[in-house]
């Protein structure tokens, strides 16, 4: 199963693929030659399509947890100042995506979309203290009763060129839903409660919609 934002860009790859391979069988007469370039156009090929694979997850529903929005590694659990939305201190936990990552970005919880707002900016590498801030973004608030509000940010990195995001002021999402997909690239930041208890630490692997990040007790 793939993601709808990867058809075009996978049907773009597959052309090329073609063409580059019946130049190849036109003008190039060594056999080996050919045959490496085949090969190395049908990895090529793979990759992208791998990137778009949109794996159907089970979301165990429960408004009293907070579960990881993408796949990846958690790389920074810490307190910081969120400026945008609650402009105070929140336990900020991120999920860094490597290119071989599903990139498919899922509600953290289930409840209303309170605020939903795309910010363009740079392309620092997903790391960068400052790309929270200056790198393009989106950002998003949902709120249910048991959790309240729980803000997760969506962060292109130095290769994601492209953003999407689904959500809609007023809607109501569903725990795990899809929320959005970052092209070829990045992290997302979730901002909670200070005084949260984590059920991640640091370097480990989640996986979205199905990896626990907190309990709201």
């Amino acid at each position: 199963m793939f993601h709808k934002e990867g058809y075009k860009i996978m049907g773009i790859a597959m052309i090329l693929l073609i063409v580059v391979n019946l130049i190849a069988h036109t003008f190039i007469f060594d056999y080996w030659i050919r045959v490496s370039i085949l090969l190395v156009t049908i990895l090529l090929f793979f990759l992208v399509v791998q990137f778009f694979r949109n794996p159907k997850r089970n979301t165990e529903l429960n408004d009293a947890h907070v579960v990881a929005p993408v796949d990846g590694k958690v790389v920074v659990i810490e307190e910081v100042f969120e400026k945008e939305y609650f402009k105070d201190q929140r336990l900020m936990v991120s999920v860094f995506m490597s290119p071989i990552n599903v990139h498919v970005t899922r509600h953290p919880i289930g409840g209303v979309v309170k605020y939903s707002k795309y910010h363009p900016g740079k392309y620092l590498v997903a790391w960068h203290p400052k790309a929270s801030e200056e790198n393009e973004r989106t950002t998003v608030v949902v709120e249910n009763e048991i959790t309240g509000e729980v803000l997760y940010r969506q962060i292109a990195g130095a290769l994601a060129k492209r953003i999407v995001n689904y959500a809609k002021e007023g809607e109501e999402v569903i725990q795990g839903s899809d929320s959005g997909f970052i092209k070829f690239g990045s992290r997302v930041d979730v901002f909670l409660p200070v005084g949260t208890p984590l059920e991640v630490k640091l370097n480990q692997k989640v996986k979205g919609g199905i990896s626990l990040i907190a309990k709201i007790s």
